[in-house]
Order: C-alpha cells, then structure tokens, then sequence
C-alpha cells in the first residue's frame, strides 16, 4: 500500500525512543512530519536529522511534530539521538511495517551491489490526519526548508 495526498493515513503503532510506542492517532490535533531514512549514524542521515534538529523550534511554532523512521533498533537509535541531540523522537520500524505503509521500501545501488533499503522520503500529515505532502528520492540539502515552507503553508 501506498500512500496518497490528500487521503487519512492510517493509524501505526511503532517502538520510539521516548520509552513507548508512537502512534499517529495520539498525535491527532497536530500537524505530524515523518521523515524515513537509510541508517543511523550515516553523513546523509546525520546530516538529514541535524537540518531538522536545527530547525524544530520552527516546527514546533507551526504546531508540527517531526519524526524520524528507519528499521535500526531503539538501542541503535539512542546513540544516535543522544550524539545528535535530537529534540524530536526516533522511530524503531524493525520490521519494515510502515516503511511498507509509506512505500519506501526499494531496490537501490549500493557499491555496485543491488540492496533492498529504506529511500530517502518525507511525508506532511496534517492535524486531522490527512497526508498533504510527500518528497520521495529526497536530496538532503534544502530539504528541511522545503518541508518547513509545506507546514507553515498549511
């Protein structure tokens, strides 16, 4: 299944570093971005995760949560937040149910090599629960201020 503007998303359950589960349902009444990603503690990942730890405070001022997903472990995704600092939570999709939800799954080049991973992708869910935007294939720089231009402009 994949996702289509301006359609509900589904209510998720997953693991998040906050210490329980994040579920979209308890995030209704605020605008929500998701934002899937290959591996923690990689360059474009950190680099990914700083621009939107940079920027949260604006997010936050537009009422807008950030989330970051990939299919690393909670343990996995502690480190990584704590040597960021990241202000928002991690999501542990260990077994790959809403990166399938959300479609990124794929098959992509790695060292010439073709490997099955998480692509890069964004996704604006508004207050009520509707997708408004995605960004799929994302090239990290600019990125975070395209997507903070999308919630401001909701």
């Amino acid at each position: 299944m994949t996702m289509l503007e301006n359609l509900a998303v589904p209510d998720f359950s997953v693991p998040s570093t906050a210490g329980s589960d994040f579920s979209l349902a308890a995030a209704k009444g605020r605008h929500v971005v998701i934002y899937f990603y290959p591996k923690d503690d990689t360059p474009g990942c950190t680099t990914e995760g700083a621009a939107f730890r940079d920027l949260y405070p604006e997010f936050q001022a537009a009422g807008c949560d950030v989330v970051g997903v990939s299919r690393d472990t909670l343990a996995s995704h502690a480190k990584f937040k704590a040597k960021m600092a990241f202000p928002f939570e991690l999501l542990a999709d260990t077994d790959e149910a809403v990166c399938t939800m959300f479609g990124v799954m794929k098959m992509k080049n790695m060292y010439g090599k073709q490997v099955r991973g998480v692509e890069r992708s964004t996704f604006l869910i508004d207050r009520d629960g509707v997708l408004r935007k995605e960004w799929r294939g994302v090239k990290v720089p600019g990125h975070v201020d395209d997507v903070l231009a999308a919630v401001k402009a909701l």
